[in-house]
């Protein structure tokens, strides 16, 4: 039996200002603002701009961002995990990076790589940290520069991604509120229909992985929707049979914001009602494991102590995995 609850007790996020809409898209390939909206829900997405401009820097934008809400010194913080796909370097962390510029000097940090499932894998394991009892302030931050993984020459998947981070702050607490219960899940022999097949040690890059545009996401459309909507919907509704919940208890289901009709089919499956969703894939398109995160940051002021969350993901690996929470305060 747990001792704490691990509780999400502060949100802070960040948006690159650059924004790159549908018809600065149809200008780099032959498509239409109609076309990608129908098929995606997306509108427009941001970019982060400028030389030697890595995921940290917007993972430092939402770090100090949530430590400037919180009031928390960063000297406080026992851990930082850091969840990204695009992180600066191979080698160091990004975490590490992040925690120097933050000022966070006390703690220990380290990257997890799940593809867009990163933000629910490091909740998990950022919640296990408190509830040992061993750590008190963990932030996990979720930063992905996906535009630097896109391919602006494949017309099916250049309108998918955008740039974009976010952070929580996770600490202990007796309350009734803060994770329920957590579901995950990895299926590994589901390696090639989302990946990206170069730049790593099986085939580092060389002239010609770089010549066959390899350093960028491949995806099967078809094949990735169809699975990701069966497994986010049995991970939504394990959660709920677990914890004996209706939808009617449920506040708010926060979805990976993959594709609008990825989230539309979860929403008829769950019968939920979309006002009860969190959907904000028309400003910035996928941002990996950013999206969960960024929808929290952009909703905290609807939020009240004790409402009840489901938040569910889907990525490459196959990965996939939900979360169910008590939210932990009113606004501020």
């Amino acid at each position: 039996m747990r001792n704490f609850n691990a509780v999400i007790t502060g949100v802070g996020g960040y948006v690159p200002s650059k924004v790159l809409t549908n018809d600065d898209i149809c200008k780099l390939v032959e498509s239409s603002d109609e076309w990608i909206t129908t098929r995606t829900g997306i509108k427009e997405r941001r970019v982060l701009e400028g030389k030697n401009m890595g995921a940290s820097v917007m993972g430092v934008h939402a770090v100090n961002d949530l430590l400037k809400k919180t009031g928390v010194n960063p000297a406080e913080i026992d851990a930082i995990i850091c969840s990204t796909s695009t992180p600066d370097y191979i080698l160091p962390a990004t975490a590490a990076i992040i925690a120097d510029k933050c000022g966070i000097t006390n703690a220990y940090g380290f990257d997890l790589s799940a593809a867009c499932c990163g933000f629910i894998f490091a909740f998990d394991n950022a919640a296990g940290l408190v509830e040992s009892g061993r750590y008190k302030k963990v932030i996990v931050v979720s930063t992905e520069k996906m535009t630097s993984i896109t391919n602006y020459e494949d017309r099916t998947t250049c309108p998918l991604f955008g740039d974009g981070a976010a952070a929580v702050l996770i600490e202990p607490t007796t309350e009734n509120v803060g994770l329920v219960d957590a579901v995950m899940h990895t299926d590994g022999s589901n390696l090639k229909p989302l990946q990206m097949k170069a730049g790593g040690s099986v085939h580092p890059a060389s002239h010609e992985t770089i010549d066959k545009r390899e350093h960028y996401v491949y995806q099967e459309g078809k094949t990735v929707f169809k699975v990701a909507v069966t497994k986010l919907v049995e991970v939504c509704e394990e959660l709920k049979d677990r914890n004996k919940l209706n939808m009617e208890d449920v506040d708010w289901v926060v979805p990976h914001q993959a594709n609008m009709r990825i989230i539309d089919a979860i929403v008829r499956n769950l019968d939920v009602p979309l006002e009860k969703v969190m959907v904000n894939i028309e400003k910035y398109g996928n941002t990996s494991s950013a999206t969960i995160p960024i929808c929290l940051w952009e909703w905290e002021k609807k939020l009240r102590k004790g409402d009840t969350l489901l938040l569910a993901a889907f990525g490459a690996g196959f990965s996939w995995g939900g979360i169910c929470l008590k939210w932990g305060y009113d606004p501020k």
